[in-house]
């Protein structure tokens, strides 16, 4: 524990837990059960194969920043075979590393090792595919809220870093640009978190309006972003605030933030005036089969692309062309890629659903797959093998 009785910190060295007796509270009992009999019967150089069973992208990096640090801690050392570099492309039940060393230093260390690599992988594919189908967007980060805790929190940021990495390497996307918190802004570049007024600011200062002025006396020099759905009035709510702060709007300091909830449409649209409004900008979007979920997305409640084109419209009509929008409520991989056969004109979107939606498919799996050298692997493994 560290002199203030907390068990690390996450932010200088993510070593957590990194004590024996930490790493014995966390583990589950099998594994100790091992570990006490290798004590006894002798121990063993042995390698595990670690995958998942879904395609990922690799996030390797915390993984094995901590096997390091408690193989420093105990005078040993791992070899570390990683197969697949952080960012790259991996296929179901393909290895993304090999750990080689002692079974009485590693036999213990398989359920936090899996902890830290299977979510990220997953969390980092979702990342990765929501960049690359919507290359002109940025993304800000803003999964701290349903993280379960601050481990959790810099896992996902750390995840969402690495699938925008790749997306920006492939594709040449804008991908994530910062996050909503301090703790883990330098995943992103960024020396502090992102991000301007939440609900409850609407609702302390009584007006959208009277927010937006709030925020403009605090923070004269930061560029804004308003939310406009508090009060069911996105349109005439976002036109008041471009009006009252014209300067900001024509030098592209300010932007307009849509998170209309899935129980209501935005203000002027129903689901005929939805169809309108789409078949004006991106007709081809509504013609032929569309699942319900896709059609949902499209022309439904919340924040649709039909919502987006129709503040992008209201916006222009009045010239306030240079005012960017931003979209969150709801933006997984499923939905940006609708965005995109849309081509819903999003500035940057707020997002924390790149988190897992299914937790099983995170699961990573470790195998021992050779014991003092000799390939060995229990029956229906053999793929795991390590080819030279």
């Amino acid at each position: 524990m560290s002199a203030d009785g907390s068990r690390g910190d996450l932010r200088r060295g993510r070593v957590w837990p990194g004590e024996d007796a930490d790493i014995a509270d966390w583990t589950d009992q099998y594994f100790l059960r091992t570990k006490q009999a290798v004590a006894r019967f002798g121990d063993s150089q042995v390698t595990y194969a670690v995958f998942l069973r879904r395609p990922a992208v690799s996030a390797p990096r915390l993984a094995v920043d901590w096997l390091r640090a408690v193989a420093g801690k105990r005078g040993t050392e791992f070899k570390i075979d990683l197969r697949y570099e952080e960012g790259r492309w991996v296929g179901a039940g393909e290895p993304i590393m090999y750990v080689t060393g002692s079974l009485l230093h590693l036999a213990d260390l398989e359920t936090l090792l899996l902890q830290k690599l299977g979510s990220p992988c997953v969390a980092a594919y979702n990342a990765y595919t929501m960049c690359a189908d919507l290359p002109q967007v940025a993304f800000l980060a803003m999964d701290a809220r349903h993280c379960a805790g601050t481990e959790m929190a810099e896992i996902m940021a750390y995840a969402a870093a690495v699938g925008s990495a790749r997306a920006k390497r492939k594709v040449g996307a804008a991908g994530f640009i910062g996050n909503a918190t301090n703790a883990t802004a330098h995943y992103f570049g960024q020396e502090q978190g992102l991000g301007t007024m939440p609900h409850a600011m609407i609702g302390y200062a009584g007006s959208t309006l009277r927010a937006a002025e709030m925020f403009d006396s605090c923070f004269p020099d930061e560029a804004m972003t308003v939310l406009v759905d508090y009060f069911a009035r996105e349109v005439t709510d976002a036109l008041t605030v471009c009006r009252r702060f014209a300067k900001r709007a024509a030098k592209g300091r300010l932007s307009i933030r849509l998170d209309t909830p899935g129980s209501r449409f935005i203000e002027g649209l129903d689901p005929p005036a939805s169809y309108a409004v789409l078949e004006r900008n991106a007709h081809a979007a509504v013609r032929g089969f569309r699942t319900e979920a896709e059609l949902r997305y499209l022309v439904g409640p919340g924040v649709s692309a039909a919502a987006i084109w129709c503040l992008r419209d209201a916006l222009d009509a009045e010239g306030f062309d240079r005012v960017k929008i931003v979209a969150s409520s709801g933006f997984g991989p499923a939905k940006c890629k609708l965005m995109a056969e849309s081509n819903a004109p999003i500035d940057v979107i707020g997002t924390g659903s790149y988190l897992p939606e299914v937790w099983s498919e995170t699961y990573a799996t470790a195998d021992i797959v050779e014991y003092d050298g000799e390939p060995r692997v229990k029956v229906g493994r053999e793929f795991l093998l390590r080819e030279n």
